[in-house]
């Protein structure tokens, strides 16, 4: 089975880094890092690169596409080339995913016209504005369209969809080999829990960096 995992300048690692943990994890799966061009694309805090080894042209059957999220979307929404071969691929993807804001990627490519969807919290309302019907929950179903929520969910999105095709107990063996047994010290992690002022900090936060 191949997974391809899309990059491009600002995306989010985490994003990457744990569906592939995930995916990686289980038997005879062919992990593919593919770029508008091949070479380095550096993280939204310019902090970490990851290595695209294929360019888009080469990459044209995955079975599973991962589309992560980041700061670096927006500049994208519009951007022709990375939209077509995102709808070019789907034609032949068993499963097409995004986390986080890789989303709105999904749905500026019209694939997730009035579908249920989700991401993170702050950028619902960009998601309902390119057509798709954004829900709060963390990881979302629609036929082979499965999206996450925010940054971390991506773990949580790659472990649904492993039960999904390989059945719950491969993905307890996954979970367990990955020791993925969250037990934050607050329960902050969605805006319907933290406190409002925690909530304005980190909407301040996030809207400056998008901009910046």
């Amino acid at each position: 089975m191949q997974v391809a995992y899309l990059l491009y300048d600002r995306f989010t690692a985490l994003d990457i880094t744990g569906p592939h943990e995930v995916f990686n994890s289980v038997p005879d799966v062919e992990s593919i890092f593919v770029g508008e061009k091949t070479g380095p694309y550096r993280n939204e805090s310019d902090t970490l690169s990851i290595v695209a080894d294929r360019s888009l042209d080469e990459v044209m059957a995955p079975d599973i596409l991962v589309i992560p999220g980041g700061f670096g979307t927006r500049a994208l929404l519009d951007h022709e080339p990375l939209l077509d071969w995102i709808r070019a691929v789907d034609e032949t993807t068993t499963w097409t995913t995004s986390v986080c804001t890789g989303a709105l990627l999904m749905a500026a490519a019209g694939l997730l016209d009035g579908r249920p969807a989700t991401t993170h919290w702050l950028a619902r309302e960009t998601l309902a504005g390119l057509g798709a019907n954004p829900v709060p929950d963390r990881v979302v179903f629609d036929g082979k369209y499965v999206t996450g929520a925010g940054v971390s969910a991506g773990i949580d999105m790659a472990l649904t969809l492993v039960t999904e095709i390989y059945g719950p107990e491969i993905a307890q063996a996954v979970q367990l080999g990955i020791e993925y047994d969250p037990q934050p010290p607050h329960d902050a992690g969605a805006p319907e829990k933290a406190a409002p002022e925690i909530v304005d900090v980190v909407t301040a936060v996030f809207t400056a960096a998008e901009t910046g």
